[in-house]
């Protein structure tokens, strides 16, 4: 599977569940259970690179902003919406994160921002192809500490200085 067919998934069950992460959760087991299992590794393989590249200070400010704080767990459940959200969303939040501002329709936080279940999709899908729990995946792990510089999560006056136009449109007044 290329990262072309990776983005094609994620971006047609998004659509098909209107946006809702654990909608999408469940079309994703039920395409990718369509697949052979070495294509499921693959699906899993390009998922796992993608929420280890997102491993970042300036991300996890991004998501304290729009989820009112983000513990570590809260964090780990955005990267994989935020994959889910697609390609130019995901890329577009790596490049700039204050400018998922612009990048995001709407943000709900009592549905967007944690898509936990789709960090389980993949494994998932294996297990029913195969009876078998997936196996490693060979992946380098995440970084011990995130990239770049700390965010104090705690400090509103820092935060809306570093999200200006994310802290102006979505932070909770």
């Amino acid at each position: 599977m290329d990262e072309t067919e990776f983005w094609e998934i994620i971006d047609t069950t998004r659509e098909a569940a209107e946006g809702d992460p654990e909608e999408q959760a469940d079309l994703l087991v039920e395409r990718l259970v369509q697949l052979d299992p070495d294509s499921v590794l693959d699906f899993a393989r390009h998922f796992e690179a993608r929420y280890n590249r997102a491993y970042r200070w300036d991300l996890w400010g991004a998501a304290a902003v729009l989820l009112g704080g983000a513990s570590d767990d809260a964090f780990d459940y955005f990267r994989c919406w935020l994959i889910g959200q697609g390609r130019e969303v995901f890329e577009g939040a790596l490049h700039d994160p204050d400018g998922l501002a612009e990048l995001l329709e709407e943000f709900d936080e009592e549905i967007d921002g944690d898509g936990e279940e789709l960090g389980y999709a993949a494994d998932e899908a294996y297990e029913q192809l195969t009876g078998l729990i997936a196996p490693d995946l060979g992946l380098p792990p995440q970084p011990t500490e995130p990239l770049g510089s700390p965010v104090d999560f705690e400090d509103d006056e820092a935060l809306s200085a570093r999200y200006p136009e994310l802290w102006d449109r979505f932070a909770p007044r």
